[in-house]
């Protein structure tokens, strides 16, 4: 236990101290927020929501998928181009272990990344959640659930952060851009939303955009199937496939 105890603090220390999961992680988000608000938060979507309502379910998924594609897969990669992994195979811990004390230090930036958001609009400018807290706090981990699945996966399968960078790099923006996170998924053409609903960050922003507003979703029940299916089937996946060296 003690040398559990002894990875978690090490590895506490070092997300702390690496300035890329704080910077895409939570000051990222924090800057997208202000932006936004600035510069068109009071004006009114076509459905009567000010531009601030209708994106705080997309602004809270920012840290996620930062965390996600830039935080567990070159953390992993680092580690297993530096040796580091294959030091690690002769110890008591296991991969799932690994990658479950990097997820779960990711997951806390997410989740602080996420209330700081909140704080900011509500003190700032008066934002509500119209819908229920639950089942706002209950779509934003389901979709950090997929998110990280994914994550976990492309951390097992590059073997190096060079392979790691260029994968990260190729998921993490069109995920970032096209599923509505950073620029309306409505001012896309319509050819390209139909491609871009299928992507589980643009699942998870429909989730918690419908229960942050309290809109209808026939497709609430599908959705969060979807999102508990593919975190499932990616994180036994990663597990499965997960290479020391």
């Amino acid at each position: 236990m003690k040398k559990f105890l002894t990875y978690i603090r090490i590895e506490t220390l070092l997300s702390i101290r690496s300035i890329d999961g704080i910077f895409f992680g939570i000051i990222m988000p924090l800057g997208l927020v202000a932006l936004i608000a600035v510069v068109s938060g009071s004006t009114l979507t076509a459905a009567g929501y000010s531009f601030i309502d209708a994106s705080f379910g997309s602004l809270i998924t920012v840290g996620i998928c930062a965390t996600a594609f830039m935080g567990i897969p070159l953390t992993i990669a680092n580690y297993r181009e530096k040796k580091i992994l294959k030091q690690f195979f002769i110890t008591p811990i296991r991969p799932s272990f690994i990658l479950f004390i990097n997820t779960l230090l990711c997951a806390c930036i997410s989740v602080i990344s996420a209330i700081g958001v909140y704080l900011l609009l509500h003190y700032c400018w008066g934002f509500e959640i119209k819908g229920s807290t639950v089942m706002v706090i209950l779509s934003f981990f389901l979709t950090m659930f997929a998110m990280y699945g994914i994550g976990i996966f492309m951390a097992s399968v590059c073997r190096t952060q060079k392979v790691a960078n260029l994968v990260c790099t190729l998921v993490y923006f069109p995920m970032l851009l096209l599923s509505g996170a950073t620029i309306p998924f409505e001012v896309y053409p319509v050819a390209i939303q139909e491609i871009a609903r299928f992507l589980p960050l643009s699942v998870g922003i429909e989730l918690l955009k419908t229960t942050s507003l309290n809109l209808p979703n026939t497709d609430f029940t599908m959705n969060m199937f979807y999102l508990i299916v593919l975190g499932i089937v990616s994180i036994v996946c990663s597990i499965k496939i997960f290479k020391w060296e």
